[in-house]
């Protein structure tokens, strides 16, 4: 089971770890500073070097029993096993998935109600899709997010037992995935410190330490795709 370093600290852009097994399919170390592809973000990138070596790190997936799957590029040079290797994140994409994540978290905020049905995480542009009847404002959606960005809320995570889903159905906003069950706990990502927070819900991901990290978002669209299903597009600026 490899020891998940981004859950603790997301901002941990390098970490030293010892390789378990390594093939073409994927590496496993005991210790990942990289996040596996899981709830609509992106596995993470970046590469793996040792003295005399190199591996460039393509994708990173969930393996079995709680492994994670750095995914080499092809034709890239293996390392040995048990060898201490550096792990090191191609940052910049790392951080823009982060301030995307949030920035998502907080657009869910603006659109109370409305169940999320799909949903996509990317570097440049990203996507919610909400079971609404009507598209919301564009230029108030892109206020609002504005708004939450510069009040510059702390964003946190928290365990909880799983059993508060049940008596709190609605922290659960996604109604084509569900959080993953039996571990006896949940993970939450809250924003905000006061008692009624700006979001908090069931989440696995990478987030920024405060909104203000998030910086410019703009609403690139908003498209009608059928007749309960409002798609969302935001991008970054800079």
């Amino acid at each position: 089971m490899t020891e998940l370093l981004f859950r603790d600290d997301p901002t941990l852009a390098a970490a030293t770890a010892r390789v378990l097994a390594a093939w073409p399919g994927g590496i496993v170390l005991d210790r990942s500073v990289f996040y596996p592809r899981a709830g609509g973000q992106p596995g993470d990138t970046g590469w793996l070097r040792w003295p005399g070596g190199e591996t460039a790190i393509a994708d990173t997936l969930k393996g079995e029993a709680g492994a994670v799957l750095q995914i080499p590029a092809e034709g890239a040079t293996l390392p040995p096993q048990d060898t201490q290797v550096e792990a090191v994140l191609d940052w910049p994409r790392r951080f823009a998935l982060m301030r995307m994540h949030t920035a998502l978290h907080l657009l869910c905020h603006l659109i109370p109600g409305a169940g999320v049905t799909g949903g996509q995480i990317g570097a440049e542009r990203s996507r919610l899709d909400f079971d609404l009847p009507a598209a919301p404002d564009r230029d108030a959606l892109e206020a609002g997010l504005a708004a939450l960005i510069a009040e510059d809320h702390p964003v946190s995570t928290e365990w909880v037992d799983e059993s508060v889903l049940d008596s709190d159905p609605g922290l659960v906003r996604t109604l084509s995935v569900q959080p993953p069950r039996g571990a006896g706990r949940v993970r939450l990502v809250r924003i905000g410190a006061g008692p009624v927070p700006v979001d908090l819900q069931p989440c696995g991901g990478t987030h920024v330490a405060h909104t203000g990290q998030i910086g410019g978002v703009r609403i690139v669209k908003i498209e009608n795709n059928g007749r309960q299903n409002r798609r969302i597009v935001v991008a970054l600026e800079g």
